[in-house]
């Protein structure tokens, strides 16, 4: 049975997808709009498994290492050695994610390699420590945008954005 769906239903799918460009506006969005490039020099492309943790509404409005505001859109990944923009394919539970790398971190003492923005995190289902596949897939140019959806930035006044969405009042 499932060889017959292999064979049938899923290069179906495929074409219905590429010719309606799902992949191509899907690929941007994943990684703040930004298309992706190769591998940074001297970073492999390996397939692995890691810890990961998320962080988020104790850094709100506060810069990631690489330059951007920490806001809940925010959707990118902190790793303690990758160069800032080094894109980074994530598998959880099904969900596929391609995260630009935003910050240094994570600095617990679980042994977590991964840190995961609150967007990512809930883009990808996750909700407490877990374990995630992981490949580099190319770079991207690092910018104060990188990790933002698109339209994030035109969608929030300034004063949100940097409040991480809340308002004073």
């Amino acid at each position: 049975m499932r060889t017959t769906f292999m064979r049938k239903t899923l290069p179906a799918v495929l074409v219905a997808l590429l010719s309606c460009g799902a992949f191509a506006v899907g690929a941007l969005a994943d990684t703040g709009g930004v298309a992706a490039g190769t591998s940074p020099a001297g970073v492999k492309a390996v397939h692995r498994t890691g810890i990961a943790t998320w962080f988020g509404p104790g850094f709100y409005g506060k810069k990631t290492a690489c330059g951007q505001v920490m806001t809940p859109a925010l959707v990118g990944v902190a790793n303690r050695t990758l160069p800032c923009g080094t894109l980074v394919k994530v598998s959880y539970r099904g969900h596929l994610l391609t995260l630009p790398v935003i910050d240094r971190g994570p600095y617990s003492h679980i042994g977590a390699e991964w840190d995961l923005t609150t967007g990512a995190a809930l883009t990808l289902g996750v909700e407490e420590t877990v374990r995630i596949g992981t490949r580099i897939v190319g770079s991207a140019p690092n910018t104060p945008t990188l990790g933002l959806p698109p339209g994030a930035l035109s969608a929030a006044p300034p004063v949100a954005a940097a409040t991480g969405g809340a308002v004073a009042g």
